[in-house]
């Protein structure tokens, strides 16, 4: 074990984990941020997806110290312009069913629309590809990002 600093929405935290633990573990088991889900534990579904320096990054996959001194936000934290419009957009349009995988989707659409703001539906798709819906809510997660988009684009400077 040994003392790892990081930086969680925001907020300066210290924990003695081991390094190399996944970060979604140290996020959800010592620091109770339990919106970041475990899905597949290989990177593949989504569902733990955080942002780390603004990117979508799968926490079940990567150590605790790949986040030490960088900014990490979870779910629990997300609340960029993009985000705001996406997590409105979401409970506008009734996105989710289960809603198991709903915060890694709207991470990784959150993350599309801070560095796209006019996607396109292929930008979506590709952007999205990462993250699986066992209830395929996709046509609705496509609509949200749109409706998210078109809400930053109207939104006063």
């Amino acid at each position: 074990m040994s003392s790892v600093r990081l930086t969680i929405n925001g907020q300066a935290r210290e924990l003695d984990v081991d390094p190399e633990m996944p970060l979604l573990w140290a996020l959800r088991d010592h620091l109770a941020l339990t919106g970041t889900k475990f899905g597949c534990g290989m990177s593949l579904c989504g569902a733990c997806t955080v942002h780390i320096d603004g990117q979508p990054t799968r926490s079940c996959i990567t150590p605790v110290a790949a986040a030490s001194g960088r900014q990490v936000t979870t779910i629990e934290g997300l609340s960029t312009p993009a985000g705001r419009a996406v997590q409105t957009a979401w409970v506008d349009l009734d996105v989710p069913q289960c809603g198991y995988c709903q915060s890694g989707q709207i991470m990784s659409a959150a993350a599309l629309l801070a560095s796209n703001p006019h996607p396109t539906d292929a930008d979506i798709d590709g952007a999205m590809a990462g993250n699986i819906c066992r209830c395929a809510t996709y046509v609705r997660i496509r609509s949200a990002i749109h409706k998210a988009a078109d809400a930053l684009a109207a939104a006063p400077e």
